[in-house]
């Protein structure tokens, strides 16, 4: 009798323990899974961007022809983006673009018939509509990140974390320089 009680305690032990496991490593394949999707929502908007570039950079150069300096930095920035391989790399990459793009604007205003060009302005305001969208989708993702890396580090699910390699996933951050205002000079 005894022997029995044991054994139905150990058999509902294994089976508490066994759906715990499950449920613990399901969690982390849907956050995993959702992390990529967030960052596939990025790349979507990231190429929007970077397919967009050119054509803003095209527009400027037939008004601001001796703004070349920033003409090169936008595009240099814009591949050094395209090219960029990790979380971290892009972030930087990015903070980069946009403190060239922000370069960029600023030329714009020492030009009033670019201000006014219509294709400038279209190319301005579908810039700022992706950039809403890719703010919005950096949130998303980072919200991710750190629904996962709080799993990843809290028992117990970081035994499941570390049994498995779930390793905690990095921000998609922005540096201290590209908070700060950009600089023109004319």
């Amino acid at each position: 009798m005894v022997l029995e009680i044991i054994g139905a305690i150990v058999i509902i032990g294994a089976i508490v323990v066994g759906l715990w496991l499950l449920v613990a490593f399901n969690g982390f394949v849907q956050l995993r899974n959702r992390i990529e999707n967030a960052w596939s929502q990025i790349d979507v908007q990231l190429k929007r961007r970077y397919d967009l570039v050119p054509n803003l950079i095209e527009t400027v150069k037939g008004y601001a022809k001796h703004e070349k300096e920033t003409l090169s930095m936008v595009t240099q920035a814009r591949n050094i983006a395209v090219n960029a391989t990790s979380v971290k790399e892009q972030a930087q990459a990015e903070n980069m673009l946009s403190g060239a793009l922000k370069s960029l604007f600023a030329v714009s205003e020492a030009y009033p018939d670019l201000k006014a060009n219509k294709n400038f302005l279209m190319l301005q305001e579908e810039l700022s509509g992706i950039e809403s969208k890719i703010a919005y989708t950096r949130q998303f993702y980072n919200d991710e990140v750190l629904k996962f890396n709080t799993k990843t580090e809290m028992l117990p699910d970081s035994l499941i974390a570390g049994i498995f390699g779930f390793k905690k996933k990095d921000y998609f951050e922005i540096e201290e320089a590209a908070r700060e205002p950009v600089k023109v000079k004319f």
